[in-house]
């Protein structure tokens, strides 16, 4: 959320920043319900202070024995009670409508993400590795023999509907063992604090990082108000919710593997095919709480977090910077992290990491104490995938398949699968 102050400083500058990310000019609407909310706030206190000084005067007629000027004054009183409340109301009423407008803007890019209107624009920053050359015609990952006795959509489709996948053996046995390379890699080597939370969380969370009221038809909610967790950055980042922390606590880094729920209610007819995009799926989560000071520094650090997973993997990628029209609703800056996908000749999106400044801290009202003292200050959060688990066994598969049918696996996952070196090319392991 924004800070309303800083759109009364300079509204020329939040209005020049939201039409980066193609919006119209607001700030002339913000401030005019936010001098509405002033001034109904300001007429109810004045009332009230009327109130209570009218109240005192009837003790005082009481004491003499005045009762004409005791019943005025009690008249007064109900009079003026009654107009405080309304008063009160309407303050309340234009209070949340301003906060209603504010919670549906998103966050302003910084000056150094480079303006655009969608995926076309983005702008490459890194490239690792080089993209095998296959001396035959390389399928995609569903399509591969050595893969086919291990990934059951149709068994999925029965079960549950589309865009879900039954795995077992082999494929089963490399997917839990990516999250768990990645995990032991983002704590033994990255110091993130490994942390297991809750799949079912709160309105109030959903709240707190962004994804309502704006987006609720992205995620699943239960018929008793719970909502599934689209990332664990929901979890992780309210770890600090309505909390105000002292300076030394910070930062915080996390990471957690959980399964995660999306809708896809915006991507009918996208990546139909396979594991790519489905309902139900995993994803170690890396996420920072940090001083203002520090956040750009750590958006830099966890995108290296990331990168090296895919170069332990050997797995070739790109990272871009998303450009104004492409980028999340709560993000200042984000690096998106592509691998290559030799089934589909392409980099596809496997991390996205994001710092979005104090946007979330407001809605969580989340502080910290200056270690020199002063007024609490609004913490910064960051957040990005370590990886997509499903995408990263894709990429893995896809990489390593070989003519025969078998997927050669990465030399850094053998240690996680019993020594285990790769899939043959009927669905075992060896």
């Amino acid at each position: 959320m924004h800070d309303i102050r800083a759109i009364r400083e300079n509204p020329a500058a939040f209005d020049a920043a939201l039409s980066r990310r193609g919006l119209e000019p607001v700030s002339s609407e913000v401030l005019r319900i936010d001098e509405a909310r002033r001034a109904a706030i300001l007429e109810a206190e004045t009332a009230q202070a009327d109130q209570n000084k009218a109240a005192k005067e009837i003790g005082k007629a009481k004491a003499s024995g005045d009762e004409a000027a005791f019943e005025r004054l009690r008249e007064e009183v109900a009079a003026k009670k009654a107009a405080v409340a309304e008063m009160q109301t309407r303050a309340k009423e234009l209070d949340e409508q301003l906060t209603e407008m504010l919670v549906g803007l998103p966050n302003l890019p910084f000056d150094d993400v480079p303006d655009g209107a969608d995926e076309a624009d983005n702008v490459e920053i890194r490239r690792w590795g080089t993209p095998r050359e296959f001396d035959f015609q390389p399928k995609e990952h569903f399509e591969i023999a050595g893969v086919l006795p291990g990934m059951d959509f149709e068994t999925a489709a029965k079960l549950s509907g589309s865009r879900f996948v039954v795995m077992s053996g082999a494929v089963a046995r490399v997917h839990r063992a990516l999250a768990q390379f990645m995990l032991d890699t983002h704590i033994t080597e990255n110091g993130l604090t490994e942390t297991w939370t809750p799949v079912l969380v709160r309105d109030e969370m959903m709240y707190g990082t962004g994804q309502l009221p704006k987006f609720g038809e992205d995620s699943y909610q239960t018929t008793n108000g719970w909502w599934l967790v689209p990332t664990a950055e929901v979890t992780l980042t309210n770890i600090v919710n309505g909390v105000t922390v002292d300076e030394d606590y910070l930062p915080r880094r996390y990471v957690a593997h959980t399964q995660c729920f999306r809708s896809e209610a915006g991507s009918a007819g996208r990546d139909t095919a396979g594991m790519l995009r489905q309902h139900q799926f995993e994803k170690v989560e890396m996420v920072s709480i940090t001083h203002p000071d520090k956040s750009r520094e750590e958006l830099d650090r966890m995108t290296g977090c990331a990168q090296s997973i895919l170069e332990k993997l050997g797995l070739p990628y790109r990272t871009v910077v998303l450009c104004t029209g492409d980028m999340g609703f709560g993000a200042r800056r984000t690096h998106d992290i592509e691998v290559w996908l030799p089934g589909q000749n392409t980099y596809r999106e496997i991390s996205s990491v994001s710092v979005c400044g104090d946007f979330q801290a407001r809605r969580m009202n989340a502080r910290f104490k200056p270690a020199g003292g002063g007024k609490p200050e609004f913490l910064h959060t960051l957040n990005g995938s370590g990886l997509a688990v499903g995408r990263c066994l894709i990429a893995v598969l896809e990489n390593g398949q070989q003519a025969d049918g078998s997927v050669t696996l990465p030399e850094a996952l053998h240690p996680w699968l019993g020594g285990k070196t790769r899939i043959t090319a009927d669905g075992g392991m060896a």
